[in-house]
């Protein structure tokens, strides 16, 4: 098979101009890690920005405009799905940034995609780890996630942290640490184009497809732990209805 030669990240944005800048910072940091560690590997970032009616085209375009490596893509979906699956399509055509080193899409079996969402902070880690867990075999890498404790009720965060243990094979499946080969996303179906549960539908068919699957803590991804829900029974959706349980027992 031969190990990972091009490595890719995809993160969908729909109205996030307070988290975004933090979060391609932090993506930068971690495919800075990947180049120094790996000066081989060719790397790109898409961002697609969705339907976005506030200034996260701005923010994106101004680290667009200082790293190479970033494409932007403006789509009108207002669907996290749809949007992951365009911006692998994107790559999957060859149309990576005219700035990065990758001239043309290798081989699917040596190109790994690696997927987060707009308000999320990956670790500097994030895709060595990946990378390296791919080399050894894995067809695709799901990571855990946590949410920010900055702003977030107490209360809330300690009945988060009761019913998710982390740890190594997990049993939790989040789109914003799903890092997948890009042979076997294609050999998948790729990410179905659903408003939510892409990751989980995507995690799934792969798993019936009988790849590889490697479940770890060790690239845990820090997301925002609002309860404004972005997309219909997402992760701030779910923060929400926990959050609502937790008000019904304190008035019991």
């Amino acid at each position: 098979m031969g190990g990972i030669e091009q490595v890719a990240a995809v993160i969908p944005v729909h109205n996030e101009e307070p988290h975004l800048a933090r979060a391609l910072a932090a993506l930068s940091s971690a495919a800075d890690a990947l180049q120094q560690s790996q000066p081989d590997i060719d790397f790109a970032i898409v961002v697609v920005l969705d339907a976005c009616t506030d200034g996260s085209g701005s923010v994106a375009a101004r680290f667009a405009a200082a790293d190479g490596r970033i494409a932007l893509l403006p789509v009108a979906f207002r669907s996290v799905g749809r949007s992951r699956r365009a911006g692998i399509n994107l790559l999957l055509a060859g149309r990576w940034p005219d700035r990065s080193r990758a001239g043309r899409l290798l081989a699917t079996e040596r190109v790994w995609l690696a997927n987060t969402d707009a308000d999320s902070c990956v670790p500097e880690n994030w895709l060595l780890r990946q990378v390296e867990l791919a080399d050894r075999g894995a067809d695709a890498v799901l990571g855990t996630v946590e949410p920010d404790p900055a702003g977030m009720d107490g209360e809330l965060l300690r009945r988060w942290h009761v019913r998710h243990k982390l740890g190594e094979d997990h049993p939790h499946v989040y789109g914003a640490n799903f890092g997948v080969r890009a042979s076997a996303y294609i050999g998948a179906g790729g990410f179905p184009r659903q408003r939510s549960h892409e990751d989980r539908a995507l995690a799934a068919q792969l798993r019936r497809n009988g790849y590889r699957i490697t479940s770890t803590d060790t690239v845990r991804v820090v997301t925002s732990g609002r309860t404004e829900a972005r997309a219909p029974q997402g992760f701030g959706a779910y923060l929400l209805s926990l959050g609502m349980e937790s008000a019904v027992a304190f008035e019991r």
